[in-house]
């Protein structure tokens, strides 16, 4: 072996043109191992876009469990949550967007680049608008009547509206990555089913509540028959929040508990659905919202878990109610980026910290976006957020920018497949300003993602098995580590 202070020398001249904060240690790197044991591949995202989702060299792994270096250790034959998939809201405004606002060559490289596993990032899960959103190019629900009329039976039940943007790009999505999960979340009942008799805001009458519930059992099997699976539905989107600005809904847990209980969770035994139910569908706020309807003893029975929005409160309202109910699966399903946070790099590690690790680490099978596309003017809008921004921004001419919210999810999405699961990781330090979360996938490759959150590089190690490696990640960035 190299006299070892030929190593030192080169540490020295390597911390000389860097350099480093005063108040940092100064690591200096061990000998190399005689003997490696392998090499892991790692993909960076910097906040200073240097590097945007870029391979670097890979990392050596060898044998050894003493190390001076900040560190952690995962246990990858203790596994927790299974991770069903990261994506984003495939709103009636993206669907346009990417339908009519692009070539059907752009639209498909933009579609590969989203979805395909290898030759993009591999998104997995998406969420669906059941009828308009306040991201739609109109107000309308699969069932909407003159004033003063009904239909029990939703006879005049249509899916029609989605037939002409959602609907074909859902399928040119499906071509590209057959195994994605779709959730429907309708934001508002048809008006005549609510107090208000109208789209914008209001109750649903309680005595359209069976009606209601075929109304999802009817949503459901017409997307079947298009060949799409809906995976997964929630009640209702933002239950507590009622506007009169676009198409909502107002549902206090006892009232969604009733409805589920008596009503859609019988209906869907009735008609083998088997779409899961899942509740709240708001912010971390009000844990107790899905607590109170996962602490009916009936109820429960046809409730596969809760979802979550991140406009309030922290994420760790999610362990919260995983601790009271850990049998039921938890979920992440919105939150946007948008004009009142405009630095990359303090968006990138928001998002990270909270949205895709912090989720993660807090018992979330899935991790979601809110738009999948905008376009350069944070639209079209239907009355709701007007500075909202997409994974992507369709600009004039069909040309398309990555976001910040494109290379966060990246880092998940493209490494941790369906049917991943979290392993057990010590964590890091607080003191340390790095986070991070630890996965098996299926095939055994593992993965690991941290985040710097520091303004100066971090040098870090991780044990596994008997085994660790090291690795020096430059400050406000993100790196995926796969092995």
């Amino acid at each position: 072996m190299k006299n070892k202070a030929f190593y030192i020398l080169i540490a020295f001249l390597v911390i000389v043109l860097v350099g480093c904060s005063e108040d940092e240690p100064v690591y200096l790197p061990p000998d190399p191992p005689m003997d490696s044991v392998g090499e892991a591949a790692v993909w960076v995202t910097s906040g200073n876009r240097n590097r945007l989702l870029n391979q670097e060299s890979d990392i050596i792994i060898y044998e050894g469990e003493e190390t001076d270096l900040p560190h952690i250790t995962v246990e990858f034959d203790d596994l927790l949550q299974e991770m069903e998939g990261f994506g984003a809201a495939l709103t009636g405004s993206s669907a346009w967007l990417i339908n009519r606002q692009m070539s059907n060559a752009q639209g498909q490289q933009l579609l590969i680049d989203l979805f395909h596993p290898e030759n993009g990032i591999g998104i997995s899960y998406l969420r669906l608008p059941m009828g308009s959103s306040d991201f739609s190019l109109s107000n309308y629900t699969y069932n909407d009547l003159p004033p003063g009329q009904s239909d029990p039976e939703l006879e005049l039940f249509s899916i029609a509206p989605d037939r002409q943007d959602i609907i074909p790009v859902l399928k040119r999505i499906i071509e590209i990555n057959p195994g994605i999960k779709i959730m429907g979340s309708p934001w508002s009942a048809p008006a005549w089913m609510k107090t208000s008799g109208s789209l914008m805001g209001g109750s649903l009458k309680q005595e359209w509540y069976d009606t209601y519930a075929l109304y999802f059992v009817k949503f459901i099997n017409a997307y079947a028959d298009e060949g799409i699976s809906i995976d997964a539905i929630t009640v209702q989107n933002e239950p507590l929040h009622e506007t009169s600005g676009y198409p909502s809904l107002r549902m206090e847990a006892d009232e969604q508990n009733v409805f589920i209980r008596d009503h859609l969770g019988p209906l869907f035994n009735q008609q083998n659905i088997s779409t899961k139910i899942i509740v709240y569908d708001h912010n971390w706020d009000r844990p107790d919202y899905p607590v109170l309807i996962l602490d009916d003893p009936i109820t429960r029975n046809y409730v596969a878990g809760s979802a979550f929005h991140a406009y309030a409160g922290n994420v760790s309202a999610m362990s919260q109610v995983h601790a009271l109910h850990p049998d039921k699966g938890l979920y992440f399903t919105e939150i946007s980026g948008g004009g009142w946070a405009t630095d990359f790099s303090d968006n990138l590690k928001w998002k990270m910290s909270n949205i895709f690790i912090g989720t993660a680490n807090n018992w979330s099978k899935n991790a979601l976006l809110w738009n999948l596309a905008l376009d350069q003017n944070d639209g079209p809008t239907n009355g709701g957020c007007q500075n909202c921004r997409g994974v992507v921004t369709i600009v004039p001419g069909g040309n398309v920018v990555k976001n910040e919210e494109f290379y966060a999810m990246a880092h998940m999405s493209k490494f941790v497949k369906p049917g991943a699961h979290r392993a057990v990781s010590s964590g890091f330090a607080s003191s340390d300003n790095l986070e991070s979360v630890a996965f098996l996938n299926p095939d055994g490759t593992r993965v690991l993602v941290v985040l710097n959150n520091h303004n100066s590089q971090k040098t870090f190690a991780v044990k596994f098995d008997d085994l660790m490696f090291e690795y020096r990640l430059e400050g406000n960035a993100v790196a995926t580590i796969i092995w």
